[in-house]
């Protein structure tokens, strides 16, 4: 049976590729799109969903947008990475759909309440929306199955030598979702940086036709992060392939706070493994990734994608 999720997001390239991943595999099943600003703009984030899904054939998926900056600071953006687009050399056609009515906040409460312990939410940019939802409704901490993140590390940061871009960019927001009272699934830096497209990954998507030439490989060839010589990573693709296969990652338990007052250190998850268990700490962190068994799933999941997408060209 298909795990229901809502993906909260702020496309962003590896967000697009965590949008195309959820719809291509068949142990996902994509139930709503949330948009927050973080790689580029509200605007843009929710056209870059829109356009996505649409280009991969899932232009049922209801888009709803959400917040447009973080809940006490500037908004900022991550352009130098992401392009001014947000798809970095992506050009997918405007989407023929608008965004679903209402706000990301109401839609997470009325959607994860509707069916208590079923919807697992995940989440790829600043947890704002997230945040938001829970001060209006602390109960979707019981009522998500369970809260899946790419964000923070353990280790080092990669916009601050501290913190991690989604933790960096709404501290505050972080906080909240992490004192919520779950057990958040944390997949930081720790393992995401090690997902590097390399050039074997991808010379194995130009083989995917319209999906590899004109999605994942124009955005991942102008991904411009100067953390990686190895390749791009894949950072948010990581929280779908672990609610694919799980046993790729290794967990540990931990207390995960996040620094919201430190001068240099704003943003940081700061991580204590002294825990002796699960239940006495508030999140699994993962710090552990089979790099192979990641590309294997994920290119194949991909490659199923792309045989859907050419049985169906219309869609896209």
């Amino acid at each position: 049976m298909a795990t229901p999720i809502i993906l909260d997001c702020d496309p962003g390239i590896d967000d697009a590729l965590a949008i195309a991943f959820a719809h291509g595999h068949p142990g996902i099943d994509l139930l709503g799109i949330t948009t927050v600003a973080g790689n580029v703009g509200l605007a843009q984030t929710t056209a870059n969903a829109l356009a996505v899904c649409q280009f991969i054939g899932a232009a049922g998926t209801p888009v709803t947008a959400g917040s447009i900056g973080p809940l006490l600071r500037p908004a900022l953006d991550a352009r130098q990475v992401h392009g001014e687009g947000g798809l970095g050399g992506a050009a997918l056609p405007c989407p023929a759909a608008t965004p679903a009515a209402g706000h990301a906040v109401d839609y997470l409460i009325e959607t994860i309440g509707s069916a208590p312990g079923e919807i697992t939410l995940v989440a790829t940019g600043p947890l704002t929306n997230i945040a938001l939802a829970l001060r209006l409704e602390p109960r979707l901490a019981d009522w998500a199955r369970e809260i899946v993140i790419m964000g923070g590390s353990a280790g080092r940061g990669n916009t601050t030598p501290a913190a991690e871009y989604n933790m960096w960019a709404d501290p505050e927001a972080a906080a909240v979702v992490f004192r919520a009272g779950w057990s958040v699934v944390m997949l930081g830096l720790d393992v995401t940086l090690r997902t590097a497209a390399g050039p074997a990954v991808r010379e194995r998507m130009r083989e995917l036709g319209p999906l590899g030439t004109e999605l994942l490989l124009p955005a991942l060839e102008q991904y411009r992060s100067v953390h990686e010589p190895a390749g791009p990573a894949v950072h948010d693709v990581c929280t779908v392939a672990w609610i694919a296969q799980p046993s790729l990652f290794g967990l540990v338990p931990a207390q995960v706070q996040v620094e919201t007052a430190g001068e240099l250190t704003s943003g940081m998850t700061v991580t204590d493994f002294a825990v002796p268990g699960a239940a006495d700490g508030n999140a699994r962190v993962a710090m552990d990734i089979d790099v192979d068994g990641f590309w294997e799933l994920t290119l194949g999941t991909y490659r199923r994608l792309a045989e859907a997408m050419a049985a169906k060209p219309g869609d896209s």
